[in-house]
């Protein structure tokens, strides 16, 4: 393996642990609805478990409330009773085959919750960093050991994945900020 080649692996795997942040905070819920947020609620169909994404569309009526539209007849009670008895605190209502589901205004005591939250799902990714950090920077040690590099070599490279790591602990800071503005957002 080469400096180059472990300099791109490593700002692959950043990347990757930016999306997954990005991901991971996508998932909590602030007071405007959006359709993702019932990305990870399962539904029962014809004995296995699939997301709610795939036996109904999901759109945006308004900004507080979603929509459910199953595919099927027999879905709707299902669907109804799996977003309930998600962990996300809603409370759908039938309409016929339509399903609504009104976001509630979040309290202030909530929106410090979730902004806590956010912390520190954003420390988890920053660990995620570093610990790619020290896997590249102990690649480079075995390169110099095995007399792959020369120990300046392995100086400019450990600087340069050092200035990677701070780019990308810099986006996931930014990510967070941007994501507590829109949690404290009334």
């Amino acid at each position: 393996m080469t400096v180059a080649d472990i300099k791109k692996t490593t700002e692959g795997k950043m990347a990757k642990s930016v999306e997954a942040f990005k991901t991971e905070v996508q998932k909590i819920r602030t007071g405007r609805a959006h359709p993702g947020i019932l990305d990870q609620v399962q539904v029962e169909y014809y004995g296995s478990l699939v997301p709610i994404s795939q036996v109904a569309n999901v759109t945006l009526i308004d900004a507080r409330t979603i929509s459910v539209q199953p595919w099927e007849k027999g879905m709707g009670p299902k669907i109804e009773k799996a977003i309930r008895e998600s962990d996300l605190g809603l409370n759908p209502a039938s309409q016929g085959d339509l399903i609504r589901v009104p976001m509630p205004p979040l309290t202030e005591e909530r929106r410090k919750d979730l902004t806590k939250v956010v912390r520190h799902a954003s420390e988890d990714a920053k660990v995620a960093v570093r610990n790619l950090r020290r896997d590249a920077n102990d690649q480079l040690k075995k390169l110099v050991k095995d007399k792959a590099i020369s120990e300046d070599d392995e100086r400019r490279a450990q600087d340069d994945v050092q200035k990677l790591t701070d780019r990308t602990i810099a986006e996931i800071d930014r990510l967070t900020q941007a994501k507590e503005a829109e949690i404290l957002a009334v």
